[in-house]
This record gives C-alpha cells, structure tokens and sequence, in this order.
C-alpha cells in the first residue's frame, strides 16, 4: 500500500510541473526539438526492463500501450499551434490540468485494480509504456500538426 501512495504523490507532483512547464512552454516558439525530446528523455526508462522483475508478457505490453494510445486522444485533441510573428506557438488548453488530472485519476485506479492481480514490477512496466505510449503518440501527433504549419510559414503569400 506504501508504494501505491508513494507512487501516486509522485505522480500528482510531475503532473503539476508538467501543467507548469506546458504554460510556460506556451510563451516561446514552438520547435521540432522541444517537441521530439520528452519522449526521447522519458524513454530512458525502459532500462528497467534489463531488470526480471519488471519484464512483462507481449500482451501486457500491448496492452499498455494500446491503453496509452487512447489516453493521449484527449492530449492530442487540445493541443493545438497558432502562427505568432511568424513563429509557431502552441496554445495553452484550458482544459489541459483538468484532463491531466482526470488521466492521472483513471490510471491510478487501473493501478489499483492491475497492482492487485500482477506484481509491483510487473505493474510499474506496464504504467512505464502506457505513459510513454500516450506521450508518444501526443509528441508525434503535435509534430505532425508542428510541421503542418511550418509548410504553412514557408509559402509564399500570393
């Protein structure tokens, strides 16, 4: 039971300083770079997986990530950029904290009902990939949006 309170408290605490980090993201040009790297830093995690405790069945990581996917359809549906001053801008949802936090609440309960039947090893390696499956698939979707506007910028104006 500790490490489900622990593992939550960490949880809220990253999803606050993302809320954060996303509004102040919001005031600087949007980049390829700013876009591709969290996922890329976050992918260092999968490490664990050297480790047996945390190695899972082909199905639980599809699972996950399938899990992950849908998640991030909210994600995907309100971030959206906006040309400022010819630059790309993503504009802050408002809507962003509370599907955050709505998220984060649906995966700790699935971590509640999951953690009951799978071990604490087994458990933090499929909520890794569904983290990492849902901001991947948002990166990815907010780089195809990105480079959208970016052919945007780039035609001339008739």
């Amino acid at each position: 039971m500790f490490w489900v309170i622990a593992s939550t408290v960490v949880a809220f605490i990253m999803a606050s300083i993302m809320i954060v980090i996303r509004l102040k993201a919001s005031k600087k040009p949007a980049s390829v770079k700013r876009i591709i790297l969290p996922p890329i830093f976050m992918s260092t995690g999968a490490l664990m997986f050297l480790f047996p405790a945390f190695r899972l069945a082909w199905i639980q990581v599809i699972e996950a990530l399938i899990v992950g996917i849908v998640f991030s359809i909210l994600l995907i549906k309100t971030s959206r950029f906006e040309i400022r001053r010819e630059q790309i801008y993503l504009i802050p949802s408002k809507s962003f904290a509370i599907i955050l936090v709505g998220l984060l609440i649906i995966r700790l309960i699935l971590k509640i009902i999951v953690g009951g039947t799978i071990s604490i090893g087994e458990t933090s390696g499929m909520f890794f990939l569904l983290a990492f499956g849902m901001i991947g698939s948002w990166r990815l979707a907010m780089l195809y949006k990105y480079k959208q506007l970016e052919k945007e910028l780039r035609v001339p104006s008739s």
